[in-house]
């Protein structure tokens, strides 16, 4: 019988099909990070002062100054407050100017900005200021609540429906919100829509991923997961299926015709006997979660994988949220930590087939934790030194998450290998979700969030040292193989071998 591993070797590991679906899989990265770094560029405190135009009517002479002055308390340092007015009157402007204005109240028609660093934000939009500025911190968490919740939809939806149905669904959502919540007209809606595009935007991250390493041999499947973290461009969804899933849900009919197609896109042919001859995993095979934590092995490798892929997320949101307190310029600094995510994922794809996914997977954690720990012992002063570090400590975690994609795939059979995904994907989106409650810590000593997730980086790193090797293996179709982590190539050799010496 002829697995799927033998099917790959015949039509390609990685010709045109896999690259068009690659490239496909790609299109909506670029957004997803304009949207993350949105959250950066929005002047959370601007300079302002309550709209009192009111004043005008009686007098439309006023200079800026005198209006400031009969319309605004001050603060005890001399400035005009920026929350607070005087209740308007009726009188003429002559009486306002000779018994003046006691009565204070909140902004009653809005604010007027100025000096602001940005034409226009959500801040100003919405007048997120004085009372609602917490609805800033409400609008990140909520985002990162969506993508927690599309997490926990559409990882197992894919496990049930197949991974095209739940990538395009997930990408449609993802496209129509994004747009919603550009025209938004109050922040109520923007809540709303914003929390559909981390929905969206959680579920296909994940689908994605599948989808293109289960079509990619294992000679190139660590490009599954790190070109998918490196491109960006505009496109419409993948319209490709996974033959794997396919195969493990008994529906062989199906399968053949997308192999035949892979097939032709990559100029080969599929010999009959071999189509005749693949292999059908049992169909009762399936059962999700249940199946990971009725394996010893498999629940210690989905222990260590969510740990890792928590730490990893908080600590890299951690960072990049707190980008504007490294002290350094906010414009270079994002610059920097968007730039080095570059060579991150290009030197994954070579430095996984060199080294191997445990020794890297493990050599990135500790060194990305060791490198946030650096920060600490740093003066506050010295931004440069620390900025570096920082963008240092990004580079090795972002090489953490890329390893941690292709590594979660090989691990885990078919059958719950989306589930495995999801799992892994929702301990990350936990831990982007608490980010910026642990920087909250900071306000009782700048150190403590930097201490709680270099901790557990560097923890995350020695556990790693319990996973297994699985470079250069086919993916594993059943729990059997998952739990010995056979190499099915070299097995099939030897086999081969062996069965010729006895002929012999």
């Amino acid at each position: 019988m002829a697995d799927f591993g033998e099917i790959l070797r015949s039509i390609g590991e990685f010709g045109l099909f896999q690259k068009l679906t690659l490239i496909a899989l790609c299109f909506p990265s670029l957004i997803q990070s304009f949207i993350f770094a949105s959250f950066l560029f929005i002047q959370s405190d601007p300079e302002r002062h309550c709209n009192t135009d009111w004043i005008l009517q009686a007098d439309s002479n006023l200079t800026t100054d005198e209006q400031l002055d009969l319309t605004l308390p001050r603060e005890d340092n001399g400035t005009f407050s920026r929350c607070q007015m005087f209740v308007p009157v009726n009188w003429d402007i002559g009486a306002i100017k000779k018994y003046g204005l006691n009565e204070t109240t909140g902004c009653m028609n809005g604010w007027v900005y100025y000096n602001t660093t940005y034409d226009a934000t959500i801040i100003t939009d919405f007048d997120l200021v004085c009372d609602k500025a917490n609805l800033v911190e409400v609008i990140q968490a909520v985002f990162m609540a969506g993508i927690l919740v599309g997490s926990f939809i559409f990882g197992p939806f894919a496990e049930s429906f197949g991974r095209k149905r739940s990538t395009q669904i997930t990408a449609v959502l993802f496209s129509i919100f994004t747009v919603t919540t550009a025209l938004c007209p109050n922040v109520y809606l923007y809540l709303a829509s914003m929390f559909m595009v981390g929905a969206a935007g959680g579920g296909y991250r994940i689908n994605r991923i599948i989808l293109a390493t289960e079509w990619i041999g294992p000679s190139k499947r660590s490009w599954g997961a790190c070109v998918i973290q490196l491109v960006g461009a505009v496109g419409q969804c993948v319209l490709a299926e996974s033959a794997r899933w396919l195969l493990s849900r008994g529906r062989t009919d199906e399968a053949k015709k997308l192999i035949v197609k892979a097939a032709a896109i990559n100029k080969r042919t599929v010999p009959d006997s071999l189509l005749n001859n693949i292999a059908v995993k049992e169909v009762g095979n399936k059962g999700g979660i249940k199946v990971i934590f009725r394996s010893p092995v498999l629940t210690k490798y989905i222990f260590i994988i969510t740990l890792a892929w928590f730490s990893l997320s908080l600590s890299i949101f951690c960072l990049y949220f707190n980008m504007g307190g490294l002290g350094f310029s906010i414009l270079l600094t994002q610059f920097l930590f968007g730039a080095i995510e570059i060579p991150a994922h290009i030197l994954c794809m070579w430095l996984l087939e060199v080294f191997g996914r445990k020794k890297l997977f493990v050599a990135t954690l500790l060194t990305g934790g060791l490198s946030c720990i650096l920060v600490l012992a740093v003066p506050q002063g010295y931004a440069i030194a620390i900025t570096s570090l920082a963008v240092a400590a990004r580079f090795f975690l972002l090489s953490g998450v890329s390893i941690c994609n292709v590594f979660v795939q090989e691990l885990f059979p078919t059958s719950v290998r989306q589930t495995a995904t999801a799992l892994g994907a929702i301990s990350g989106r936990i831990g982007g979700l608490l980010a910026p409650l642990l920087n909250i810590l900071a306000m009782y000593h700048w150190a403590i969030p930097t201490i709680v997730f270099s901790s557990l980086t560097l923890l995350s790193g020695a556990l790693c040292f319990m996973l297994p090797e699985t470079r250069r293996k086919e993916l594993p179709e059943s729990v059997d193989e998952a739990e010995f982590n056979r190499d099915k190539t070299s097995t099939n050799t030897a086999s081969c071998s062996s069965q010729k010496s006895t002929k012999m």
